[in-house]
């Protein structure tokens, strides 16, 4: 089910394409373990298609079949590394991560422009939420500029402040006036 991207318009886009510009320009751009040499190749490409005309599902389905992700990959263990089974929705995995911490990032900018706030919300429906998930749903973003900050600093891991919340939590910021 894809995700609900309510501030998502051509503004925002553009933002997000800022947005990887600005990795790229900045050897800061977080590419997968799990995408094979094929798909680093091609992964940059791909987001900025995705950004300028497309949606996470798009750039996973592009990623998929553009073969980048390979049959296996490799799992650090405690003992150092093990070759494990890629898992079936790695590329949706991938693409609506990656394609919501850009979407955020562009907010961040909205918002700092347009004199708001962001506000988190249900962006997917899930199946079970997560505890964690759930009870910052509603919770309102007021330092969106710390917000981006961390996003462009945690890059392919849990930000400090836990926004988005993990892979795979349906959760996303809208902007959201001030009072």
């Amino acid at each position: 089910m894809p995700l609900s991207f309510r501030n998502l318009n051509g503004t925002t886009r553009q933002l997000m394409l800022d947005e990887l510009n600005y990795d790229i320009k900045n050897d800061n751009l977080y590419v997968s373990n799990r995408l094979n040499s094929k798909g680093v190749v091609q992964y940059p490409k791909l987001l900025e298609k995705s950004f300028t005309e497309g949606t996470e599902f798009s750039l996973a389905t592009e990623l998929d079949e553009n073969a980048c992700f390979g049959a296996t990959y490799q799992r650090k263990t405690k003992n150092g590394f093990s070759t494990v089974k890629m898992p079936y929705d790695a590329p949706f995995t991938l693409a609506e991560g990656e394609f919501n911490r850009f979407y955020i990032r562009a907010l961040c900018f909205r918002a700092l422009n347009e004199n708001c706030y962001l506000r988190i919300y249900r962006a997917k429906e899930v199946l079970t939420p997560r505890p964690e998930s759930t009870a910052i749903i509603g919770e309102i973003i007021m330092d969106v500029k710390e917000l981006l900050n961390d996003m462009r600093n945690n890059i392919g891991t849990t930000t400090l402040l836990g926004v988005p919340a993990g892979p795979n939590s349906g959760l996303s910021v809208e902007l959201y006036k001030k009072d």
